[in-house]
């Protein structure tokens, strides 16, 4: 004799409904994906505005200490995050233009394409300590 418990259904979704869910929601994905793109790419240059900033600090320190900016990055106390080429999480690349005795220019570069079509989006920022975008993505 077969138990009173072991009779009882469970309700449950079948395959059919599942697949119906989530081709709903791989459609509804699609449509929102385009008008989300600005907004990912926003998100991912405040990395850039983060680290320029970071750069610009290091570089005003180099100043208070040699009176002068440091065209080498490496001079500073500043290390730049692993990009995600080199198994790291960073999206942008660092670089000091230009530095003299009263100026200096620093650059982050994307290197990867945030919204897929091929621009790379470019930030600088200089001895004003306003980072500025100079090609947006």
């Amino acid at each position: 004799m077969i138990s009173p418990i072991l009779k009882k259904k469970i309700p449950a979704l079948n395959l059919q409904e599942t697949l119906i869910v989530l081709a709903i929601i791989g459609i509804l994905l699609l449509l929102a994906l385009p008008n989300l793109m600005p907004l990912i790419s926003k998100a991912k240059s405040v990395e850039a505005q983060t680290q320029l900033k970071a750069l610009y600090n290091a570089e005003t320190t180099y100043r208070y200490m040699y009176s002068k900016f440091t065209p080498d990055i490496n001079e500073l106390d500043f290390e730049a995050p692993k990009t995600v080429k080199d198994n790291g999480t960073a999206n942008y690349v660092y670089s000091i233009i230009s530095a003299d005795q009263a100026s200096f220019k620093a650059r982050a570069e994307a290197i990867t394409d945030f919204d897929g079509d091929g621009v790379m989006n470019v930030w600088e920022i200089d001895e004003n300590g306003t980072p500025k975008q100079i090609t947006k993505d």
